[in-house]
């Protein structure tokens, strides 16, 4: 990779990352003494740097269907996937001291699907909080709009809140019949009417007042968006807070989504200089 710089040991590391700039001319065998691989974890010969780790990564969950109708499965069979998946980036993300994923379960036009289909991800969900819910202390929460999701799913999504709310740990966040521009558009709706009540003046809306209204509020905008399956599109997924993540797109099917992949575009990221619309050269 022409990005990475190579030192003996066959130890890389991304040059653009703002690493201190004696390393550069130092030798490898002096690397160690200033710090930065300490914690470091190593992916075949590359290593991977918590400083330089995206703390926000969003993931949209494609090709479980492909995957299944290539081997000619049901394509449930290809999203029975999504749970065990999910387990293992949690525990990779851990480890590399990520603190927030955000994963696209299900859209407001996934509601499109078969019934048969949408009947086996709404039990499967089902199944999924009960798993998260003694998860390795991960706190878990969901975003979209629940009142349309089966009763019993909308409970076992509160009682998994609840059970983790307090848990220190990774916070796992699933969109659950949720759109972009419906998020938009309620955010607008619900700062129109503050302005209406004179709860708000107009003068005050402003990008941080926004954000506060859409559904991922609590969280700060992800630094990466992963998607499977090889479509290169947002799908209608965070439309705003996507602004100025960095975009990772893989043909990896989602059911062949496992370790090494995710922490391929955790290097990938760990690549890129972000200059959010600045430049520093």
């Amino acid at each position: 990779m022409s990005s990475l710089l190579v030192v003996s040991q066959a130890l890389f590391f991304p040059v653009s990352c703002n690493l201190d700039r004696r390393l550069l001319s130092t030798k490898s065998s002096d690397i160690f003494r200033y710090g930065h691989f300490s914690k470091s974890l190593r992916h075949d010969d590359q290593l991977v740097h918590p400083e330089f780790t995206p703390k926000h990564v969003a993931i949209i969950m494609d090709g479980n269907r492909r995957w299944a109708k290539a081997r000619g499965l049901p394509v449930q069979e290809g999203h029975k996937f999504i749970t065990p998946n999910l387990k293992n980036i949690c525990n990779v993300s851990t480890k590399l001291g990520i603190q927030v994923i955000t994963a696209f379960a299900f859209s407001t036009e996934n509601w499109n699907r078969s019934k048969e289909e949408v009947d086996f991800l709404m039990k499967l969900y089902e199944q999924l909080f009960e798993e998260f819910m003694r998860f390795g202390g991960v706190r878990v929460s969901v975003i979209g709009g629940r009142s349309k999701l089966p009763i019993k799913l909308q409970k076992g999504i509160e009682l998994t809140e609840e059970a983790t709310k307090d848990n220190e740990g990774l916070h796992l966040t699933m969109a659950l019949n949720y759109g972009g521009k419906y998020d938009m558009l309620q955010a607008t709706k619900s700062i129109a009417s503050k302005v209406k009540d004179g709860l708000i003046n107009l003068e005050d809306i402003n990008n941080k007042l926004f954000e506060q209204e859409l559904a991922t509020k609590c969280a700060k905008p992800p630094d990466l968006v992963i998607r499977t399956g090889g479509e290169q599109r947002l799908s209608n997924f965070l439309l705003w807070q996507l602004a100025y993540s960095e975009l990772y797109f893989t043909k990896t099917l989602f059911p062949d989504f496992g370790e090494e992949a995710f922490t391929e575009a955790i290097l990938s990221f760990q690549q890129r200089h972000r200059r959010f619309g600045g430049h520093t050269y």
